[in-house]
């Protein structure tokens, strides 16, 4: 199958919440974590920016267009972690791997990265192990474009091959974390990991995120399936 990606599909206006009141209680949570951990985090941010900057020439920041909810594309921001001449075909070629089924890339790695990736500074392999490559998607959470629970923000060539269940997982907006994230990621093949998404969409209240998050907290901490 393929899909259409320059068009908008068309989704429920509101994002499987009860009411006007949950929703606004959801964005005021994004808002506030995304805020407070940006002030936070100071500190951290200051030293990779540094440790990015001169042990790997190119930009500190990754930009990568992804799809959003009702497929909406927007820039996703990260730390970068790969050299600045990385080639992307060898993720796209493992990743249709992954929709297809083929068990071999599960079988020698975490679900949806490579472990023994070359595109990967030294750097950047610490960033990953501990999540800190995505501490600048708070931004976009505090743009709109994300929010800090929510499916995978997926890239485009993932979604020209999509059977058209997978498309419920983009009736939310995607997440830093979620509920596949925290349900033993290395451990779950891709079709796994968009039934966790689709059930997020249509489970989606304000606890649910308030238990991710925390389990998210703990992943992290005990740095489960890191790359």
């Amino acid at each position: 199958m393929s899909v259409d990606v320059g068009t908008v599909t068309q989704f429920p206006a509101t994002e499987t919440r009860s009411s006007t009141t949950a929703a606004i209680a959801a964005r005021t949570l994004d808002v506030t974590v995304a805020g407070l951990t940006l002030l936070v985090l100071i500190p951290v941010i200051a030293v990779t920016v540094l440790a990015v900057r001169l042990t790997s020439p190119g930009p500190v920041l990754f930009r990568q267009r992804r799809l959003g909810r009702g497929m909406r594309p927007f820039t996703v921001l990260k730390f970068r972690t790969m050299r600045a001449d990385a080639d992307s075909k060898l993720h796209q070629e493992y990743v249709r791997s992954l929709i297809n089924a083929d068990p071999e890339p599960h079988e020698h790695g975490e679900l949806y990265k490579l472990v023994v990736d070359p595109r990967v500074t030294k750097v950047g392999r610490f960033l990953r192990s501990w999540s800190i490559d995505e501490v600048p998607q708070l931004i976009n959470v505090l743009r709109g474009e994300m929010s800090l629970v929510g499916p995978r923000p997926v890239i485009e060539y993932e979604v020209e091959q999509y059977p058209d269940w997978y498309l419920q997982r983009f009736a939310v907006k995607p997440g830093m974390t979620g509920l596949w994230q925290v349900s033993g990621r290395n451990e779950r093949t891709y079709e796994e990991m968009i039934r966790f998404d689709v059930e997020y969409a249509e489970r989606r209240s304000l606890w649910l995120d308030l238990r991710i998050l925390a389990r998210t907290a703990l992943v992290v901490m005990r740095r489960q399936g890191v790359a």
